[in-house]
């Protein structure tokens, strides 16, 4: 029994080494936000982030200056790690996705107060249920992508206050848990971003019902130029040093850790496929390395801005690195968008189309599954929906991009599956959060291993 005790302690503990490298990069943010800005005008940038209406597009750098919206970056990245450890949350491949979209949309949305209300929710869910925190937590992590819908009601847009604002932020935290583990059935894991998808449907009900209440909810487009070099400089230094410590500073010989990412080139990337417990860190941190470059050099190629929403693209899709994107089924994707840009009566240096290009990646599955034209295809449909779906919610859902990938992935794939493969669909079984709780290694599967019935 003892054996056994010590060998499930070790289990729980597999990737508690992560903490002092999540707090790292939280140091990381707060000192590059201090390098561009000086202590006094942070404090008054971080100011004007919490009285500012949030719904998409709003870029903190513009509104507020590069340095305040790190700060509030590396401050809202610290409430994540400080929450997952007082869950005492298992640490897997899902903890750097919800690192990267943390970080990532703290950029231009999010923020350390409108964050609240959402997570009280989930934790009251929990109480509600007699659930263990660790398992839910992720899921209100990811719900905050509604905060802007907190900030909008308590700044008193129309309609509402600070209670109502505090209110409806408690009922969204609440609702979002059963309502992720639903959706994430129906998109059989080709839309990478469910807990996005699930917000939109959130938010298709609640701008409604606010613009009833006399609000008047509208987009906005407040993007920043010009911050090319800098946010170039760290985003590049920072994906080489991942590149560098997977290959000569994760404990594992060179050739051991190019041949686990070269392993994991070969999946699908199929949610779940929790690439920390498939292949452990070394792999990871090139993937997640080189997916950074890839995004960045992808953007700066079209001719696009390296700001708050992008960089938050580029760190989103840095977190799902470890979740399920790779170079092989990212650039069909993004293909299929620059593709568009072609035939389509809009420009890739359009600020939503910049967004979709990064954000687009959420079906990085459909190329893995099903082989990079189909992946291609998915971009070119979603480079067109995304701009459309925003519309609804009035910029409310900051995942936008979940939403319109999940409505893609829903269309796509049952029809793929019986034209193309014969084949009839079925819904994935894989219960949703059975996948966040889990720390232990797994085997990746076979590329393209198929389990729909004939």
């Amino acid at each position: 029994m003892g054996v056994f005790h010590l060998l499930h302690h070790e289990h729980q503990a597999r990737y508690d080494k992560m903490f002092p490298y999540l707090w790292a990069y939280v140091i990381l943010l707060a000192m590059a936000g201090f390098v561009m800005d000086t202590p006094a005008s942070i404090l008054r940038g971080l100011y004007t982030i919490i009285i500012t209406e949030d719904a998409l597009i709003t870029d903190y750098v513009l509104v507020a200056g590069p340095g305040a919206a790190l700060v509030n970056s590396s401050i809202v990245t610290a409430i994540s790690v400080i929450l997952l450890y007082a869950a005492r949350d298992t640490l897997n491949g899902m903890t750097l996705v919800e690192m990267g979209l943390m970080s990532g949309f703290s950029l231009f949305g999010k923020n350390f107060v409108n964050i609240w209300p959402i997570l009280a929710g989930t934790w009251l869910y929990t109480r509600v249920r007699r659930e263990k925190l660790a398992g839910n937590i992720g899921i209100g992590l990811m719900a905050t992508a509604l905060a802007p819908i907190v900030s909008y009601i308590a700044l008193d847009n129309g309609w509402g206050g600070p209670v109502q604002g505090v209110l409806v932020g408690v009922a969204i935290g609440f609702v979002m848990p059963p309502l992720a583990t639903y959706t994430y059935r129906i998109q059989n894991g080709m839309n990478l971003y469910n807990v996005g998808f699930a917000c939109g449907l959130v938010a298709l009900i609640c701008v409604p019902l606010m613009a009833s209440l006399g609000a008047d909810p509208t987009t906005h487009y407040r993007w920043a130029k010009g911050y090319e070099v800098p946010f170039g400089l760290y985003l590049g230094v920072l994906c080489v040093l991942l590149i560098l410590g997977g290959l000569f500073w994760a404990k594992r010989p060179v050739w051991a850790a190019w041949a686990g990412y070269r392993r994991l080139l070969q999946t699908s990337g199929r949610a779940p496929s929790d690439y920390l417990r498939m292949f452990g860190p070394a792999p990871v941190c090139i993937n997640i390395g080189v997916n950074g470059l890839i995004g960045m050099s992808f953007l700066l190629l079209t001719g696009g801005d390296l700001n708050g929403p992008t960089v938050g693209g580029i760190l989103t899709i840095m977190g799902f690195s470890a979740f399920g994107k790779h170079a092989f089924n990212i650039l069909p994707v993004m293909g299929g968008v620059a593709l568009g840009s072609l035939v389509m009566d809009w420009s890739l240096t359009d600020s939503a189309v910049q967004l979709a290009c990064l954000f687009c990646t959420t079906l990085a599955p459909v190329a893995g599954y099903f082989g990079w034209g189909y992946g291609v295809l998915a971009g070119f449909l979603h480079s067109s929906v995304v701009l459309y779906t925003g519309s609804p919610v009035a910029g409310m859902n900051l995942y936008n991009n979940g939403f319109s990938g999940g409505l893609i992935a829903i269309v796509l794939y049952p029809t793929i599956m019986a034209i193309a493969r014969h084949r009839r669909p079925v819904l994935q079984e894989e219960d949703y959060f059975d996948q966040l709780e889990g720390d232990r290694p797994v085997m990746p599967p076979e590329p393209k291993e198929l389990k729909e019935e004939e």
